[in-house]
Formats: structure tokens, sequence, C-alpha cells
């Protein structure tokens, strides 16, 4: 396997192409049909043999046609890809089966000497000690899975091959090869390491400081290879120098170190390359003081006075003191670098650094030099992921206590509506009575706050022109601001339709409109405005991306006292105000962003202090047509005098759900069967006399879901009418919907109109 020749020869690398053996054939084929045939045989087989070469003639033209086409395919198919090879930054050659290049870019031609006509493996002898090995290797493997790469270690640097297969035994050959070292010419050291720690190249500046060209690591190093941005000692032949470690790339096992000296440990030193570091440094007393730092480190932290700072001043974080942490980094022996996340106190904008301490002896003097990252992208991105897990808790015990909320005020507003029903006006209960009533209705509000807040609250979305909502909403609006401040409206006269829950759209107004008021105690101006506006590319801000498109913006602004910066993140936090105890809720702006959000829209908040602040609201544009609003006098009949008949199934695992929802549906005239389970409905409709013509059932139940036994029940009635209620159907429905036919959603908490009329409608 050493002799390349040898290695060409062999029958899988260098392949006769079947044209060369089928020639001869032919040949024959024309001999055969052109020499007399008396000269050669009896006359008597003259037809026959005159018929033989007729054939071979003809077998061999077909054959000696057909290896023309392919090789004119061939050729096409190299031409092509020679097109697309050159504008390829890498040495990119075409190559035949047998090692014959076809065709070469500029690049191949100038780094590896590659031109048509020429063996490939001659042309890779500078290059690799044995070529031929390689290219054999990955060819048969191209050959059966139609590419293969790999990365060949050799002398000073590793080199990546990939292969793929064109066709008709063509290949594409890539070779990554740098043309010279990427680092030799710059003016700091560089040290790149290979697979199990081999040396593969040393520019100029690396070998003159360690004063030889190592083969390992192990000979650079004093101790373990450091990781980046740790401080380590490197062997010279002038003794121990303290370096910094940066990693500058990387390609699989291969990597190139920054060995940056550290010239400045002592305090009364100054020396340039410190200054001129790519990564923040400080060199630190064990008591704290700052002794220097080089321009990264003034730029990340702010203003730093050598000799005057103290690093406590400038950061903090840990759960113990930070001189202590100093303190035991100095005197403590055989310990490592150490590491901690520290927050700066910038006041301009939040700022978190990982420090990485290492101590150093210079002169007798002890000193501790301190790398810094920024780390402030990933501690924003740890506490999104807290928030996160944060919000999704809260969701879910938003949820949980809506669906039991909202079965008691059912019960309650329910009830309250059968007293209402055997009392007038004129008995003294009646106004005690729209008491419970009106109150039931505002925790019924409160609740729907928290759904809206864990966007779990069940929308009925509908096409709406938001300078109609608005106008609808202008006399609350006035009302909740007063008559300290004026409430002024500024509408684009071009507003395109957006689809959106009108009655969640207006919570959403009232509730900017509210926060803007309470910004302003002393009187002031709140103006709302809407605009559409057209994203021809993404638009990403505060971790948030709008995708492209046509957008309605409504903004709220005010001009009262602003927000401070560090608590403008906070603003949509659940349950987080900034006004007094009894004043607020901390509910407003969540439950704003969850409706924004459950819309498929986008809120966004600017504010200066002593200002203003500024909402804006991005709605996507809807295509659908505007529904036209319906003349409630085309109604037959008010919904509170619909009689009807029937006969319903109601299945409620909550007694007092079910008992108030029995009374009111008797009261309008239908015969009730009551089921406190699915499986308790199930076993009644096993028995085939008994007629039901609606089965109104609770969502979530213990053991088997509404859906669930809804479907089952289906199976041998299934022109039975349904009416689902629940007060939280997120985990029975999920994002489709029940997907029931006759089916429809009532829910929770719902009056006794509410519900005999979703009955008659479902009935009629």
């Amino acid at each position: 396997m050493s002799d390349t020749a040898e290695i060409f020869s062999e029958p899988t690398y260098r392949k006769t192409p079947a044209i060369t053996r089928l020639v001869p054939l032919a040949i024959l084929g024309v001999l055969l049909s052109l020499t007399p045939l008396t000269d050669i045989f009896p006359t008597a087989w003259d037809t026959g043999l005159i018929v033989a070469g007729v054939s071979l003639l003809s077998a061999g033209l077909l054959v000696v046609l057909q290896g023309v086409a392919a090789d004119r395919l061939t050729r096409s198919s190299a031409k092509v890809m020679a097109t697309f090879a050159e504008q390829d930054l890498c040495p990119t050659v075409i190559a035949n089966a047998n090692g014959d290049i076809l065709s070469a870019n500029t690049r191949a031609r100038s780094q590896i000497h590659a031109f048509p006509g020429a063996q490939l493996q001659h042309c890779l002898k500078s290059m690799f000690a044995n070529p031929a090995a390689i290219l054999l290797r990955l060819q048969s493997i191209a050959e059966i899975h139609e590419r293969a790469r790999e990365d060949i270690v050799t002398v000073g640097s590793t080199v990546p091959i990939s292969v793929f297969s064109v066709g008709h035994d063509v290949f594409c050959w890539r070779f990554h090869v740098e043309d010279g070292g990427q680092w030799d010419d710059a003016p700091v050291p560089v040290l790149t390491e290979g697979r199990n720690g081999a040396v593969l190249r040393v520019n100029g500046v690396a070998e003159a400081m360690l004063g030889h060209k190592p083969d390992v690591v192990s000979k650079v190093f004093a101790n373990d290879v450091p990781q980046p941005g740790e401080i380590a000692l490197v062997e010279t032949s002038d003794g121990q120098v303290p370096v910094t470690v940066s990693e500058l790339s990387r390609s699989g096992t291969v990597r190139d170190l920054l060995l940056m000296p550290v010239n400045s440990v002592d305090p009364s030193g100054g020396v340039a390359p410190f200054a001129d570091l790519p990564v923040p440094v400080m060199c630190l007393s064990p008591a704290g003081e700052i002794l220097d730092a080089n321009r990264m480190a003034v730029s990340l932290i702010g203003e730093i006075h050598p000799g005057k700072s103290n690093v406590a001043e400038i950061m903090h974080g840990l759960g113990y003191p930070i001189l202590d942490w100093l303190t035991r980094t100095a005197t403590e022996e055989n310990i490592g670098p150490r590491s901690e996340f520290l927050r700066l106190t910038r006041k301009d904008k939040e700022v978190f650094v990982q420090v990485t301490l290492n101590r150093v002896t210079s002169m007798g003097q002890t000193c501790l030099i301190a790398v810094l990252n920024d780390a402030t992208e990933l501690k924003t991105l740890e506490a999104q992921f807290v928030q996160g897990q944060k919000m999704q808790a809260v969701g879910q015990l938003a949820g949980g206590v809506a669906h039991d909320f909202n079965n008691l005020l059912t019960a309650i507003s329910g009830h309250c509506d059968l007293l209402l029903l055997r009392h007038d006006q004129n008995d003294p209960n009646y106004g005690d009575l729209v008491q419970i009533n009106q109150n039931a209705n505002r925790a019924a509000a409160l609740v729907s706050q928290l759904l809206a807040f864990s966007r779990k609250q069940t929308l009925q979305p509908e096409v709406l022109d938001l300078r109609d909502t608005i106008s609808d909403l202008i006399h609350l609006l006035n009302r909740l601001v007063g008559e300290k401040i004026r409430l002024t409206l500024s509408h684009d006269p071009v507003l395109k339709p957006v689809r959106a829950d009108k009655r969640q759209l207006e919570q959403v107004f009232m509730n900017l409109v509210v926060n803007a008021r309470d910004a302003m105690p002393e009187g002031g101006e709140v103006r709302i405005e809407t605009e559409v506006v057209s994203l021809t590319e993404p638009f990403r801000r505060d971790r948030a991306t709008v995708q492209p498109g046509e957008y309605v913006t409504v903004k709220v602004i005010d001009s009262g006292m602003g927000i401070p910066a560090d608590k403008l993140q906070k603003v949509f936090e659940p349950f987080y105000t900034t006004k007094r105890t009894g004043e607020g809720t901390g509910l407003g702006l969540s439950t704003v962003y969850g409706i924004v959000k459950q819309t498929g829209g986008f809120i966004f908040v600017d504010s200066v202090q002593g200002t203003g602040t500024e909402f804006t609201v991005f709605l996507p544009v809807s295509t659908a047509p505007q529904k036209i609003a319906q003349d409630p006098a085309s109604h037959p009949e008010s919904s509170t005098s619909r009689q009807g008949e029937g006969v319903v199934l109601l299945v409620e695992d909550e007694a007092p759900v079910r008992a108030f929802a029995t009374r009111a549906l008797r009261l309008k005239g239908y015969t009730v069967l009551e089921a406190g389970s699915a499986e308790e409905a199930l076993h009644l409709l096993e028995d085939g006399s008994v007629h039901v013509d609606a089965i109104v059932t609770d969502v979530v139940m213990p053991g088997m879901d509404g859906p669930t036994w809804v479907r089952k029940a289906m199976e041998t009635r299934p022109d039975v009418r349904v009416i689902f209620m629940s007060g939280y159907t997120e985990g029975a429905f999920g994002d489709s919907g029940p997907e029931i036919e006759h089916s429809t959603f009532l829910p929770k908490p719902f009056s006794l109109t509410q519900l005999t009329e979703a009955v008659f409608q479902q009935l009629n």
C-alpha cells in the first residue's frame, strides 16, 4: 500500500470502462463483414457468417454510441460542476474514478497545483505522506454513501477533506487548505492546538516568547492546559511567564489560543501589552484595591481609578462579602481559578460579569489577576427562563383557581337568579339580592382577569374596526380619567380591521388608560393614537420578534411621572405594582399582556422619568370580511320569555351547580335527567327506551371528561345536541375546540337566562 502506482492500479480504484472491453468485438464485426468470406470459410457458410458479422458490427456500433453519449454526459456534468467550483473559497477538484483531474478551480491550481489531465494523488504528495491511501479510503466511502469527509492531521496543520459523487464515476473533491497560517503575521502570540494536545503551529511572536517550537502543549504550560479566560504559567527559555489564555477560533478538535503576557502584576509597572489585552483584566490586591485595569476592563466596568477604587464598591451579588472571597483566594494553597457571577453597580444599565480570580506572586508580593467576561446576556437568559417558569406556575394556579371559583360563582349567581324570580322590585329583599348578583359578577370579572393573565380564557374573536371600538368606550374612559385629565384621540384615516375579542380588547384599553391616569395625580393629557404599520422585515425588540406584515398599532401616551429604568422590565409581571397597598392588585398590565399575546399581538413600553410613558400595542391586520351586526329587533322575542320542551340530560359533578341548572331548566318547561359523573350518564343511556334531546355536560370532571364520554354516547345517539359548560377549557379541548357535531360551548359562570337560551338555541 505504500507504492502509489500500485494503489491506483488496484481494481477498487482504477476501473476499466465497458466501452474499451467491447471495442475489439466491434472491430471483429467490421472485419467479418468486409473480408471476402470465400477466402476464409467454405462457400456454404457465406450467408450465416455475413449475418453474424453484421450483427457483431451493429452491436459494436451501438456500444460505441452509448459510450460516446455517456462520455458527453460525464463531460457536461463535470463542466457544470466546474462552473460552481470556481466560486468556492476552498481548493476544489473534479476527477474521475481513476484519479484523473477533469477540472480544478483557481484556488486548487494555485495552492495544490492541480491542473486538468494530471493525477490527483501526485498533486497532494507535498501535503500528505500517503495521499493515494487517503483518496482510496474516501472515494470508497463516497461510492457507497455518495459523500465522505475526514480531517487529515499532518505536520503543522489539520486539513479537512470532503468528497461527493457527481455520478458516472465522477467525484468532486474539496480541500480546506489554509494559505499559510492565519495568525502568522499577527502581532500577538498565537498557538494552534490539535488532537491529543499536539501543537500544530506557533506563529513568530509565540515562538519568540517561548524560545522554541514545542510539539505538545504539555511543554508549554507549567500546569494543566487552562480554560479560556484563565491565567496560566507558560514555560519559556527565560523561566515561567504568566499569561492570559483566550480562544480565538475552534474547528473540530483544532483551536487557536492567544497567549498574552500579564506584565503588570507589579503595581509599579504599567507595560503596554497589558493595556491592549483583548479581554477585560484587572490586577487586584488581596484587600480588593484595584491596582491596574486594561482598556477593555474600563470600558466594561465604567470609571475606575487605579489605587483609589475598591472592587467591593463596583461589584456585588455574592451571598457573602466580596473581600472574603478575595482573601481566601489569596491565602489558600493548592486551589485553582475561582469564578463567580457578579453585578456591576452601573447606573446607566444592568451589567453582569463572570469574574475569574487567579493568584500570582511577583517580587514577593501576592496579587490577584481578575479576568472578566460580560455575562449580561447569559444572566438575562437565565432570568428569562426563571420568569417563564414562574409565569407557567402562576398560570397553572390561575387556571385551577378559576375553574373552582367559576363553579362557586355559577351556584351563587344562579340561585340568586332563582330568588329574583320570586321577588319583585317592591320586595324589601330585592335590593339585597341585586347586590349579591352584582358582586358575584364582579368576582367573575376578577376570575376573568386571572384567566386573561394566564392566557387561558375562552375568546370570542370578531373582525373589529378599532375606531368604532374606542368610540364606544370614550364616554366610559372620560369618566375613568376624571376632570383633571384631558383625553384626546388621533386615528389613522385608513385604519384597517383587526380580529379580536371586543370585550377583552376594551379591557386592554381601559387598563392602559387607568394606568396613565394614575401616573398623573396632578392632571395632564392622555393620548390614544391608532396607525397602520407595514413591516417589510422582522422587527426585534425586548426579546420579541414581530414578523413582517401589516399591523394596527394603538398607542396610549401620558405625560406623567414615568417609570424608572430598573422597573420598566417588571411592569407586565403578575402582582407587581408600585401603588400603595389597597390601591392596585398588580394584575392590570399582566392581564393586558395576556390578552394581547393570546390575540396574536405584541405590546411594548417606553418611558422617561419626569416626561411620561408610552404603551404601544401591535395587532395583526385581519383579511376576513367584517360581519354586520344584527338588529336586535329582528329576534322574534326576548330571550327571557322563551319556553321550551324536550328531555335534557344534565351531567355536572358539582351538586350546587347541578341543583341550580336543574331547577332553571324545569322552570322553562324542560324535562331534566340528572347525573353526577360521566360514568353515571353512560349507564343511564344504556337503556334504549330513555329518550334524550340534548346533553348539558361539564367539561372537566373526575374520571372521564366531558368530550370523551359524549363521543361514546354519540356512537348510539348520533343526533343528540350537546352543550359543554366549563370555567376552564384548555386542558380538555386543547387548541382546536371540542370537534363534536351539534355541540356548542357555554362558559361559566352563566346566568339562568344564558343557560336556558343556550338549550333553546340547540333544540330549535
